[in-house]
This record gives structure tokens, C-alpha cells and sequence, in this order.
């Protein structure tokens, strides 16, 4: 390669990592602004992340270093999870014994391309429990998408 570096993007990173795990569902959608603003809503797991995903309660980071989190997430069903993985920037990765997150965002010239991936674990296997995900995933991408839209300034202000 001419010495050069070959660099996937965060988008089709999830592609691959969505096409190694059994039975997971990976949702995109161009949303119509910066990419700032767009993962300044997913990327606030402590925040935003749990008003756009449906069954999220609260998620709180317990351990960071440097890109590397480890977070408490608690659903709206009474379930807790011990989350590690990577947080960067249009990049994050999260599993836990029984679940697994992920999402990624990159510019598409002042737009934003998202993917959304993720659902119920089984455990020891990389699989996920295939029914309702994509459901799951449509419902929190329409609400992210809701929230952006909420963030964006009105044309013309």
C-alpha cells in the first residue's frame, strides 16, 4: 500500500463488526445536520443517549480511560448491565455479558450518515437475540432523529 495507512470510517466499521455478530440488525439514516451536533446527542451516554433509546433508563460512565469507558446502564425494564468498550468521537462500542450497543456517525458534507446496531446478547456467542431488534433500532433512530431535529436551528433564523 505504498506505505499508507487504509482508514475505514466509523459507518462501514459497524458494517463489519454488525456482519461478525449472529443475528444483528444495523439501522442507517443520512440525518440532516453537522456532524457536532449528531454526536453530541449519542455520545452523551450519560445524557442524550437515553432520550433517544427506547428502553434506556439511565446509563452513568463509572470508569474512563482515555477512549476506553466501563458504564452502569439501567433499562426502563428494571435490567442492569455492566457495559466496557470504546467512546470516541463517531465511534462507540459497548457489551456487556448479555448486551451489546453500538453506533457511529460520520460528516457527509454538513449532513450526517448514522448507523445504530445493537440488542440482547447470548451470552459466551457472537450472537444477538434476533427478535424485535430491528424494531428496536427503527424506534430509536426515528427518536434520534426527533431530537436532532429539536437541536437544529429553524431555516431562516
Amino acid at each position: 500500500m505504498n506505505g499508507e495507512e487504509t482508514m475505514i470510517d466509523g459507518v462501514r466499521r459497524l458494517r463489519v463488526m454488525g456482519a461478525a455478530v449472529r443475528g444483528a440488525r444495523i439501522v442507517e439514516r443520512v440525518l440532516p445536520a453537522p456532524l457536532d451536533a449528531v454526536w453530541g446527542v449519542m455520545g452523551d451516554l450519560e445524557g442524550g443517549f437515553g432520550e433517544f433509546q427506547p428502553d434506556m433508563r439511565s446509563v452513568r460512565i463509572v470508569r474512563r480511560d482515555g477512549d476506553r469507558v466501563e458504564a452502569i446502564a439501567r433499562s426502563r425494564y428494571g435490567f442492569r448491565a455492566r457495559l466496557h468498550g470504546v467512546l470516541r468521537p463517531g465511534w462507540c462500542w459497548l457489551q456487556s455479558r448479555f448486551l451489546v450497543i453500538g453506533m457511529a456517525a460520520v460528516d457527509e458534507g454538513g449532513r450526517t450518515r448514522v448507523a445504530l446496531t445493537g440488542g440482547v446478547r447470548v451470552p459466551g456467542r457472537a450472537a444477538i437475540v434476533p427478535f424485535g431488534a430491528r424494531r428496536e433500532l427503527e424506534r430509536a433512530m426515528a427518536r434520534l432523529t426527533e431530537r436532532v431535529e429539536d437541536l437544529s436551528p429553524s431555516p431562516g433564523l
